[in-house]
């Protein structure tokens, strides 16, 4: 089945095309959710209520831009909502103002995604989340801001510091690698 029709039969409520949608499209909405949730389990409970969100708002699609686009955007906020319900204060220290650039020296640093991937899941929340919006869906300061309800300036430090602790990570990971070698 065509993805417009697929999308057309969902907006008339049809139990068939909601289940061939759900499984076209959870794959894409649970790797999203992962890079949000801290595991798997949360990443599972957001994909649950992503599509139950996307079907009671599916009729608002008007099949103008990417729909993964517009999923992915539902899945995302989703996830975000589910961070400012908590109100969460796992950050271990905050740094006020400073963004000097973080970098590291490519050459010699060969790691595997997954450990990248494990690296930014282990950030402390609010971290994981500026991170990923900011550097993985390119959403600006101000936007990440706004949908954190935190200032500007905290979404550049919790950037900041985010990648400071990978740049830690990524290094420790190296190192360890050069030494088991």
């Amino acid at each position: 089945m065509e993805k417009t029709e697929l999308i057309a039969r969902c907006k008339k409520n049809d139990l068939v095309a909601q289940k061939l949608l759900f499984l076209k499209y959870k794959d894409l909405v649970y790797t999203t959710s992962l890079k949000y949730c801290r595991n798997s389990a949360e990443a599972e409970d957001n994909v649950h209520d992503v599509f139950i969100v996307l079907f009671e708002t599916i009729h608002k699609y008007t099949n103008k831009g990417s729909f993964e686009g517009w999923i992915k955007r539902i899945t995302i906020h989703k996830a975000v909502d589910k961070f400012r319900q908590k109100k969460t204060t796992d950050l271990p220290y905050q740094i006020e103002s400073d963004t000097r650039e973080v970098t590291i020296d490519k050459k010699d640093i060969d790691i595997p995604i997954d450990a990248i991937f494990k690296a930014i899941q282990e950030l402390p929340e609010r971290y994981r989340l500026v991170f990923n919006l900011y550097q993985l869906d390119e959403y600006s300061h101000k936007e990440i801001a706004t949908m954190l309800s935190i200032s500007e300036g905290t979404s550049k430090s919790n950037f900041h510091r985010a990648k400071q602790i990978l740049k830690e990570k990524i290094l420790v990971f190296s190192s360890t690698k050069i030494l088991n070698q």
